[in-house]
């Protein structure tokens, strides 16, 4: 590893034993406070909805880092839930960097390994009721050194997404609106091309169809200071409780059968498909030396079900879904 970033690990390492993390510190150690503590609060309230405690994680990286996994499973309303926290010092491997230039246009000048710095926080969650959507959070920031360990480039991504087995349409509705209000204090555009983004990312190419009716999605966002990029993410991170726990206290004692079930065991199928297939999240885990595997794949559900060449009965909610996975809606005005 280079011996430059290294020191930068025992500099944030010195830094955090002094006191608080104050605006005036660099933004590895503000987005790695941030994160942290929105994943606090975030398990202490699903815990409260669900009345069972989450399983807590710590772990740390030989090559610089750590991260907090909290997952629940088996619970009273979530099958799985799981919150992760990774901050990570380390050296992005060839491979990384390839994918860097070909997916996303980074000028990153080495072949590798290049040092880089990520941290971000990770959620999914799977309810037991079929009635109950599966949501998605991810916000992070990335940062590749230059060799006096300075950041020769930075950016922030992330976003959030709703995958419902059976659709309500009011819940669409609430989940984007909230989206929506966070992005306009912001940028009034930002809702417009996140919501296009999230819809055109999260498609799952094999089968046709959207992952689920989306939300916001954007990477590479780098256009404003960064400490404005920062507040935005903040705010997005702190509208996750808002945009889903109302959905949750509506559906998670909703009636269903069995066959409601099997469906919802299909749709958790679609979810394995793209996160193995096409995220380009889990990719760069599983490519990143030294990775935490559990980690990178708490995502999965904790069942799914394949069947051969199923098919939904004509008019039937299962054949509306996929009708509206199939071509995405507006489910709020875009401007």
């Amino acid at each position: 590893m280079n011996q430059v970033y290294c020191d930068a690990v025992s500099i944030d390492k010195q830094r955090r034993t002094e006191g608080p993390i104050t605006e005036n510190d660099p933004m590895r150690l503000r987005m790695e406070t941030f994160v942290k503590e929105l994943q606090n609060q975030i398990v202490n309230e699903v815990e409260k909805l669900d009345g069972k405690n989450f399983t807590r994680t710590t772990w740390e990286r030989s090559e610089g880092g750590e991260g907090v996994t909290c997952v629940l499973q088996d619970g009273n309303v979530f099958e799985k839930a799981g919150v992760g926290v990774s901050i990570v010092y380390g050296q992005l491997p060839k491979a990384a960097v390839e994918q860097m230039r070909h997916d996303r246009g980074k000028d990153i000048s080495a072949d590798g390994p290049v040092p880089f710095f990520a941290a971000g926080i990770s959620l999914v969650m799977h309810p037991h009721n079929p009635n109950a959507p599966t949501v998605h959070l991810n916000y992070r920031y990335f940062e590749v050194a230059n060799p006096d360990g300075t950041p020769k480039m930075w950016w922030f991504g992330g976003g959030s997404d709703l995958t419902p087995a059976y659709l309500f349409e009011e819940d669409a509705v609430h989940f984007h609106q909230t989206l929506k209000d966070g992005c306009d204090a912001f940028d009034k555009t930002y809702y417009s091309r996140f919501k296009k983004w999230c819809d055109k990312y999260f498609f799952i190419k094999h089968r046709g169809e959207a992952r689920g009716v989306g939300g916001i999605f954007f990477d590479d966002l780098e256009d404003k200071p960064a400490d404005e990029i920062f507040g935005f993410i903040k705010e997005m991170g702190n509208r996750f409780l808002p945009s889903y726990i109302p959905i949750m206290e509506k559906r998670k004692d909703m009636k269903y059968t069995e066959q409601m079930k099997q469906w919802q065991q299909l749709r958790r199928g679609r979810y394995v498909e793209f996160n193995l297939v096409w995220d380009r999240g889990t990719k760069f885990g599983l490519q990143t030396p030294g990775a935490r595997i559990e980690a990178i794949l708490m995502s999965l559900p904790l069942t799914a079900r394949w069947e051969y060449m199923q098919e939904p009965e004509v008019g039937s909610r299962e054949e509306n879904l996929e009708n509206v996975l199939k071509n995405p809606r507006d489910w709020i005005p875009l401007d």
